[in-house]
């Protein structure tokens, strides 16, 4: 687990907290000074608490768990997506709908209907419907495909959730919570960080900043992944030859 040096941090502008008339007093212990009116956030405790979120983020991919990444925030969307992909993991990045995890059995059905939609398509099922019909359907089809696209795979609530802007995702970390999700999350100076179990503070306005923390949440991923191929490769039993048959007399 290779945690961001101090001076990348830095260079990410992972430091640049939110104005101060802006702040939530439960960051305090988040801060490192005021400057012209901006909280600064204090690198130190950013790596504590990335250094604690990435063991568990680790666990939790090693136990074969799923971990949702929640980020809607435009300068967020295509990376945190890229991301999520590269390790397997669910993804929300265009709009987190009212309900999506605390209603997930709706959801399901929107989904099945995205892949019934996928397969008439691609069968030639549709060939007797009009020019028209089928652009509907098309537009529909791409319609749920941006909101659900992300979580088509999802066959029971994730373990856990990684959230970039816990203010802004306010919906979806209650429903969360509510669930009794682990919560993982990038957490500002505007925000609450108790209501997160790993909160990371850091700037999550500035995409070098997003993209940082996201890579390192992803590259613990990957390591739990990896823990978790190895010891199931150790685990299978290994192949014997077979022993060559008696001659019969």
């Amino acid at each position: 687990m290779n945690t961001p040096t101090y001076k990348e941090l830095l260079d990410a502008g992972v430091h640049f907290g939110h104005q101060r008339k802006k702040w939530n007093p439960k960051m305090l212990p988040y801060i490192f000074m005021e400057r012209k009116g901006i909280h600064i956030i204090d690198l130190n405790r950013t790596t504590d608490c990335m250094e604690k979120a990435g063991k568990a983020l680790r666990q939790i991919a090693k136990s074969g768990k799923k971990i949702l990444f929640v980020a809607t925030k435009k300068q967020a969307r295509m990376m945190v997506a890229e991301s999520a992909r590269s390790v397997g993991m669910p993804f929300v990045t265009d709009r987190w709908l009212g309900g999506m995890m605390t209603n997930f059995a709706t959801i399901r059905k929107s989904v099945k209907k995205m892949n019934s939609i996928d397969k008439m398509l691609a069968d030639g099922s549709l060939s007797s419907i009009t020019k028209k019909e089928k652009l509907t359907l098309s537009r529909e089809r791409n319609k749920l495909e941006k909101v659900l696209g992300g979580i088509a795979n999802l066959n029971r609530i994730p373990a856990a959730i990684f959230i970039v802007d816990i203010h802004h995702e306010h919906i979806a970390l209650a429903e969360a919570n509510k669930l009794g999700m682990r919560t993982f999350g990038m957490v500002d100076t505007n925000s609450d960080p108790t209501q997160v179990d790993y909160p990371i503070p850091a700037n999550d306005d500035a995409s070098k900043s997003i993209a940082m923390v996201t890579k390192f949440a992803v590259d613990c991923i990957k390591e739990g992944l990896e823990e978790r191929r190895k010891a199931k490769d150790s685990n299978k039993p290994e192949k014997t030859e077979a022993k060559p048959a008696k001659p019969t007399t």
